[in-house]
């Protein structure tokens, strides 16, 4: 405890009063002592000590009277009542109605301050706990909505990248938010006032994609009419947002490698360098080191924009998330449509809850709309819900449904001790299998054991615990 405790002391005999303080002479803590039990009620309504000290035997009430005449939920603060060997009952209906412990006199001066100690250092954990779950759990952040530990290490992710300049590198499944994402590190970085510019590799053709990057001077190529500024020329001073940089054609990432390494640029038809200041901000669906293996990225490329990785989660990783943003968007699109839905009965939300999303946050949305353009009532139920029928659709990394298929096993006859010994050299052990595949996936991922779980189809748990295993086996 750094800074003095307050403690009221309930306690009608003098002379106990004075041995109660003695304990405590050396101990940080002011001790406020009154001897009735209308002066702790009074002394309690005017502001909360840390710890109360009561005695459960008063010549106006008895010490529970104290206790049951406060609010519920008013008395935040530790209880320790203090009874004779008699009263032990009491002592045991003081806790159930919210004391926190109890001494048995006579009790000993280390007996008081070691009670005292653990109730007071309990409460300051509590207060501490308080304050960072209200500071940690965040609903809402930079045009992200969910409250899951998940999502709340995301934003902590992104607090931490924005207040850097480094190039960030933004992972994730198509509709997972990646853009939302560097718009928050954007707008929460000394940058904030500066353009944030998005440029979708993807949606370019790859003969105008240096163009609208780096622009153009008038006559560079059919139909140049007239000079254009690029978008890095336009992020001066701000960010630039390259989405779906896997999909650029490699020729043109020598150009953008030398851009990033030197911050200048020359426009297309042009050999006069130009120089600006901004940051970079990329992001892809793909893995970027798997494609650097298949040889589609450049590897110099990668490392100079893979500074600050940041993955963002698949919706079906994110727990009632899913409830949270889904009413977000039914709320949206009820005002839109003058619809009075208001939120999802219980069958609705563990349909949400149970379906795959591959399409994460986008599919979300592209449901939830249809739901209210078809429907219209207080409550959606989930026939109203417009999800494929059947089973949800399998995730990235899992095996698909062979159900159905025109693949039967068929019994055959056993095989003689020959054929055994050839069996063994052609089928491997399931276990040399599996662990071929998963430390296969944790090195493609770049050790990123969460990452190689989703492609796996199992949980980051599984592969730490066979990891583990595995190590203590070669120890």
């Amino acid at each position: 405890m750094t800074d003095r405790s307050k403690i009221l002391l309930v306690e009608d005999t003098p002379a106990l009063a004075r041995t109660y303080c003695g304990y405590l002479r050396n101990e940080p803590v002011d001790v406020n002592h009154v001897e009735t039990g209308q002066a702790a009620l009074d002394a309690l309504r005017q502001g909360l000590p840390d710890a109360v000290l009561l005695d459960l035997k008063l010549p106006d009430m008895d010490g529970l009277e104290i206790l049951r005449n406060l609010p519920p939920g008013s008395l935040t603060c530790p209880v320790i009542v203090i009874t004779a060997h008699g009263s032990m009952n009491t002592a045991v209906e003081a806790m159930q109605a919210g004391a926190s412990d109890f001494l048995v006199k006579p009790f000993s001066a280390e007996r008081l301050k070691v009670t005292l100690r653990n109730q007071l250092e309990k409460r300051e954990l509590t207060e501490i706990v308080k304050s960072y779950k209200e500071s940690a759990s965040q609903p809402a952040f930079e045009g992200f909505l969910g409250s899951s530990l998940i999502m709340q290490s995301v934003y902590h992710a992104i607090q931490s990248a924005a207040a850097s300049d480094a190039t960030v590198f933004v992972t994730g499944e198509s509709g997972t938010g990646k853009e939302v994402c560097a718009a928050a590190i954007h707008n929460r970085s000394k940058r904030r006032n500066g353009p944030f510019v998005p440029i979708n590799c993807a949606a370019i053709p790859a003969d105008l994609i240096e163009s609208e990057i780096f622009g153009h001077v008038k006559g560079a190529f059919t139909g140049a009419v007239a000079d254009r500024k690029g978008a890095a020329e336009t992020a001066d001073g701000g960010t630039l947002f390259l989405d779906e940089i896997c999909e650029m054609d490699v020729a043109l990432q020598s150009k953008l490698l030398r851009f990033v390494q030197t911050g200048s640029f020359a426009k297309v038809g042009s050999s006069d360098p130009q120089t600006v200041d901004i940051r970079i901000i990329c992001a892809t669906n793909r893995d970027p080191l798997a494609e650097v293996h298949a040889g589609r990225f450049r590897e110099d490329l990668y490392y100079r924009l893979h500074v600050i990785p940041l993955t963002l989660p698949p919706l079906h990783e994110r727990g009632d998330d899913v409830l949270e943003i889904g009413r977000h968007f039914l709320t949206m699109y009820s005002d839109a449509e003058a619809k009075s839905f208001t939120d999802f009965d219980a069958d609705a939300a563990d349909a949400l809850r149970s379906y795959g999303w591959p399409g994460n946050v986008r599919e979300l949305q592209n449901v939830i709309h249809q739901t209210v353009v078809m429907h219209d009532a207080e409550t959606v139920g989930a026939s109203m819900l417009a999800l494929p029928t059947g089973n949800p659709p399998a995730r990235r990394g899992t095996a698909k449904d062979t159900a159905g298929t025109n693949e039967t096993m068929t019994p055959q006859d056993p095989p003689d001790s020959a054929d055994l010994e050839e069996l063994a050299k052609s089928i491997r052990p399931l276990n040399d299998i599996e662990r071929e595949a998963i430390t296969r996936a944790v090195r493609l991922c770049g050790g990123d054991v969460r990452k190689a779980a989703v492609f796996l189809g199992v949980a980051p748990a599984t592969i730490y615990r066979k990891l583990k295993k595995w190590q203590r086996a070669e120890n």
